[in-house]
């Protein structure tokens, strides 16, 4: 019994956080705060994923999940391009834990409109990358693998592919964010939205994952 209210203690923790640092901290510029709040969000599900007994390679993901968090709420150039290869690692962690070879024929099928928006967006988004276009299209390759990673899993696992839908849509949106908005007026609630896309998918995807685990 304690230690199931040991689990739903930090599972509070962790929501109230992430609550916290959407209301407060998201949008704003670097601090220390913002780096406690955002990753200790994510790292509290990565330890509640160790006590339920999550697939090793989502727990793994969970706490790329938490650097990435860490990193990307620093100042500087070289904190930006360590968070996005933390995602990037967690991205895979995840295509590592849910792929099923047998799967991925339907997977490339079901999934062959992701990766038309993703085409069509790196289309779109050509001219405003840059020096960071082979990046861009390396971790949009990655989330595309990811996505069909939880597709070829099948039916039956409908927590763990929204979880994962989730955190392609909060990355859509904060490609949106980054290279189309440019900081104009009137989208400041895409932070809030990015996180609350982001945060909420990890969640899931988390306690999705439970639905891995043989039964004992």
């Amino acid at each position: 019994m304690s230690a199931f209210l040991t689990i739903d203690t930090h599972w509070m923790t962790a929501a109230v956080l992430a609550a916290f640092y959407g209301a407060v901290y998201a949008g704003r510029p670097p601090s220390w705060p913002k780096t406690v709040v955002r990753a200790g969000s994510v790292a509290l599900l990565a330890w509640l994923g160790l006590r339920l007994g999550a697939p090793g390679m989502i727990v793994a993901g969970l706490f790329l999940g938490t650097l990435g968090d860490a990193f990307l709420s620093r100042p500087g150039r070289r904190a930006a391009q360590a968070g996005t290869a933390a995602f990037a690692a967690g991205h895979l962690a995840y295509a590592a834990a849910m792929l099923r070879p047998e799967g991925l024929g339907a997977a490339l099928l079901l999934g062959l409109p992701l990766i038309l928006l993703g085409l069509g967006g790196e289309y779109w988004l050509r001219p405003r990358l840059g020096a960071k276009a082979w990046a861009v299209r390396g971790y949009a390759a990655v989330i595309v693998a990811m996505a069909l990673s939880a597709l070829s899993l099948g039916p039956g696992y409908v927590l763990l592919q929204g979880g994962v839908l989730l955190y392609v849509i909060s990355d859509l949106l904060l490609a949106l964010e980054l290279f189309a908005l440019d900081g104009r007026r009137g989208w400041r609630l895409l932070p809030r939205l990015v996180w609350l896309a982001y945060w909420t998918g990890q969640a899931t995807i988390l306690f999705g994952a439970l639905s891995l685990v043989p039964p004992v």
